[in-house]
């Protein structure tokens, strides 16, 4: 892995786990809308990102104190969104990837860490996903998938087309 693709994911990793810290419960709750979830859209643009959530998120919820099953369990539902994130082609689809996951997978150890019913808590993971990813995520995509070429972002494919890189763009112009 490039130096470039280790910063860009340590980058995604700090903004999301210090970004969830600093919401307090508000990003560690049953009830919680983590406006850091904007970032899993990412993986859809760029693979490197799929390490950068993934850390991001398992460094989170170490600082949020729900225990293993949070730091593990949170991660690997994470992780396993980010691959089918990077992997699927359609916008909204690879949307609803972190949200059900996370609603139907936290929600089987949040239900039990704060004792509440199973259905409340995929309903209300749900919300706060849905909130994160399908209301502030998705201009985020709109946006970054107008701009991919502009911003840098490796290896993105949007409607099976693969965006040049700014630096492979920028090789390609001293070339000529």
């Amino acid at each position: 892995m490039k130096v470039k693709n280790i910063t860009r994911a340590a980058i995604i990793a700090a903004i999301y786990a210090l970004g969830t810290y600093f919401l307090g419960s508000f990003g560690t709750n049953i009830i919680q809308v983590r406006i850091t979830e904007v970032l899993t859209v990412l993986p859809y643009f760029d693979p490197t990102a799929i390490l950068g959530v993934t850390l991001g998120c398992f460094l989170a919820n170490i600082l949020g104190g729900l225990g293993p099953w949070d730091v593990f369990g949170g991660t690997l539902i994470t992780l396993i969104a980010a691959i089918l994130t990077s992997k699927t082609k359609n916008k909204l689809l690879a949307l609803s990837w972190p949200i059900l996951l996370n609603a139907f997978g936290v929600s089987a150890y949040l239900s039990v860490i704060f004792g509440q019913p199973y259905w409340f808590t995929v309903f209300s993971i749900f919300a706060g996903e849905f909130i994160s990813i399908g209301v502030l995520g998705f201009p985020v995509m709109l946006y970054l998938e107008k701009n991919a070429s502009n911003i840098g972002l490796d290896n993105q494919w949007v409607k099976g087309v693969r965006y040049k890189s700014a630096d492979e763009k920028n090789k390609k112009e001293k070339n000529l």
